[in-house]
């Protein structure tokens, strides 16, 4: 594993603990500045739309600047924002570290993928791609359990300034270890390993030109739907553990845990598949939670069935990921602006999943309707993918992808 991918892993951590941390944090943080839980839950509903601009923005921004030095740029920003966050004197000053912080989030992903691809070789840039999120998956089994041991012994803000230290810790390394010029390669036959891959695009109009493909909307339309599918389940999976599946409130913690280990193996399981057989790996992946959804909403009254199938959910839900980021950026020969929509697209859909099972609750369907409303979303996502793979198979998408 080369080192600088190690580095990018770091960053990933440290930007999906200050992500997932302050769920738990909440009610420590609504108290000190004296604000009500509906205010406090900006800090994490203004994360989440500061994460879908400023993947765009962010990546728009820097299109013609070398993609080390924006990756070095933008965990920099994650510093900043979470320092202000540490010693936020007002709920204000509090919700504006959050902004900062999310700015950085999307363009990372999406420009730290395009760099963990270029240093390995071809066959296994989806392996690359899921090392590092490796460190996202692992904020997420993390986040929630670190903040409240945290924030319970020492305060909430110790829980910023150990989320800032690691964000100074990936800076250095990625700053080290990440070579100069990875992912900055003009020619579509070499890398920085030597082997082929695409271009990377050069400039904002070229940025742009990459979304002409009816690939790279395709991939964003299944990421968005197969996130949104997801996430409209596990936004509810409380209320369906608790009031179905018979849990108490403090069985929740473990349940989502559970749920967290799922998506980390997915990951790992999930960017191999892909380095084999991309289009058919990732159909099998969308196909898989489909199916996990609709069961679990069958099961959700049986405890022992539920841990296993939160598990299964973590696990397809985020087996897609590595191959639907390769996708969209090998579409889009290379261009860091398609890899940050994919991050936008993936928020966007954690939106629409979450309303829609919202609604579905409100219409008195139950708590595990959510389940149910989340596999027909990801079989949406399941047909937008296979026909993208028909595509991607005809003479014409073929020349297009090769260009």
């Amino acid at each position: 594993m080369p080192s600088g991918l190690v580095a990018l892993a770091l960053g990933g951590f440290g930007i999906g603990l200050t992500e997932f941390l302050i769920a738990g944090l909440l009610p420590q943080v609504a108290s000190s500045f004296a604000v009500s839980e509906a205010a406090a839950g900006w800090l994490i509903s203004g994360y989440a739309l500061s994460v879908a601009v400023g993947a765009i923005a962010l990546t728009a921004a820097t299109a013609r600047l070398p993609r080390k030095a924006v990756l070095v740029g933008l965990v920099a920003l994650f510093v900043v924002g979470n320092l202000l966050s540490a010693v936020a004197p007002s709920y204000p000053v509090m919700l504006l570290g959050r902004i900062v912080a999310a700015l950085c989030h999307g363009s990372f992903f999406g420009i730290g993928s395009l760099v963990a691809r270029s240093l390995v070789a071809p066959e296994k840039k989806s392996r690359a791609v899921a090392v590092m999120f490796a460190g996202l998956t692992l904020a997420n089994v993390l986040g929630v359990p670190f903040g409240a041991l945290v924030g319970e012994r020492w305060g909430w803000r110790a829980a910023f300034w150990a989320v800032t230290a690691i964000g100074v810790l990936a800076l250095a390394g990625i700053a080290a270890l990440v070579p100069y010029g990875a992912g900055e390669t003009r020619s579509p036959t070499m890398t920085v390993t030597g082997q082929s891959d695409p271009a990377p695009a050069d400039g904002l109009r070229a940025q742009f030109r990459a979304f002409r493909s009816w690939q790279v909307w395709l991939t964003l339309t299944a990421t968005a739907l197969s996130y949104g599918g997801m996430f409209g389940a596990f936004s509810y999976i409380a209320y369906t553990f608790t009031e179905v599946g018979g849990f108490s409130s403090t069985d929740v913690a473990w349940l989502l845990m559970v749920y967290g280990v799922g998506l980390v193996v997915g990951n790992l399981v999930g960017g191999r598949a892909a380095d084999h057989d991309r289009d058919h790996a990732l159909v099998l992946a969308l196909l898989g939670l489909a199916v996990t959804l609709v069961v679990f909403g069958l099961l959700a009254a049986n405890a022992t069935a539920s841990v296993v199938l939160v598990f299964l959910m973590g696990l397809f839900g985020f087996a897609s990921v590595p191959g639907m980021i390769t996708r969209v950026t090998d579409f889009a020969h290379g261009a860091a602006l398609a890899a940050s929509a994919n991050v936008s697209a993936s928020n966007i859909g954690n939106a629409l999943g979450a309303w829609l099972g919202g609604l579905a609750i409100t219409a008195g369907l139950g708590y595990t309707a959510p389940l149910y409303v989340g596999a027909g979303i990801v079989l949406i996502s399941v047909i937008v993918m296979a026909v993208a793979a028909r595509r991607a198979k005809s003479p014409a998408q073929h020349a297009e992808h090769c260009m």
